[in-house]
C-alpha cells in the first residue's frame, strides 16, 4: 500500500493530506479557565433561557387549551338559551291546546282535531327533550314547582300537591316554567 501511496506522490507533486498529516500538522486549541468559565456561563444562560420560553410555551398552550374550552361552553350554553326561551314562548300555546281539549263539544271532527294538535306539539316537545312535570300526588318541591295555595287535607300527605293549575316544563334539567301548583298541608 505505502508503494501506491508514493507513486500517487510522485505523479502528483502537490502535497496530499491525509488523516494522519492532518492531526500531526493540526493545533489543538488550548482552552484557558477563564474562556471555560465562560463557556459553562453562556451554556447556563442558554440553558435558563430555553428553559423560560419553554415554560413560556407551556403557559401560551395551556391558555389557548382553556380558551378553546370556555368558548365551546359558551356555544352550548347559547344554543340551550336560545333553545328554552323558543320554547317558552310556545307554552302559552300548549296551554290554550290542553284548555281547549278539556272543553266539551258536540263536534266529534273538530275534537279530534284539537287532540291531535295536542298530541302533535307533544311530540315536538319531547323530540326536543322537554319534559312535563307537576301532576297531583307528587311531592312539592320548591325547585320546579310554584305553591299559590295550600290546603288542609288529611287524606294527602305532607307537602303533596292536591292541584295543578298550571304545568311546568324543564329542559335538560333546566326549568323552563314553574308548575303552579296547590299543596296540602
Amino acid at each position: 500500500m505505502a508503494k501506491k501511496k508514493d507513486k500517487v506522490e510522485a505523479e502528483n507533486p502537490e502535497v496530499i493530506e491525509t488523516p494522519e498529516t492532518q492531526t500531526a500538522e493540526a493545533e489543538v486549541p488550548v482552552l484557558t479557565n477563564e474562556e471555560i468559565k465562560k463557556l459553562i456561563e453562556d451554556g447556563k444562560a442558554m440553558a435558563e433561557a430555553y428553559a423560560a420560553e419553554h415554560d413560556n410555551y407551556l403557559r401560551l398552550a395551556a391558555e389557548y387549551d382553556n380558551f378553546r374550552k370556555r368558548t365551546q361552553k359558551e356555544k352550548d350554553a347559547i344554543y340551550q338559551t336560545a333553545q328554552s326561551e323558543t320554547v317558552a314562548k310556545f307554552l302559552p300555546v300548549y296551554d290554550n291546546i290542553q284548555r281547549a281539549v278539556a272543553q266539551t263539544t258536540t263536534d266529534a271532527a273538530y275534537a279530534k282535531g284539537v287532540e291531535m294538535t295536542a298530541a302533535g306539539l307533544g311530540e315536538v316537545l319531547e323530540k326536543l327533550g322537554v319534559t312535563v312535570f307537576g301532576e297531583p300526588g307528587d311531592v312539592f318541591d320548591p325547585e320546579k314547582h310554584s305553591a299559590v295555595m295550600h290546603i288542609e287535607d288529611e287524606t294527602l300527605g305532607e307537602n303533596v300537591i292536591a292541584e295543578v293549575f298550571q304545568k311546568g316544563f324543564e329542559l335538560k334539567g333546566k326549568v323552563i316554567r314553574f308548575a303552579m301548583v296547590k299543596v296540602a298541608n
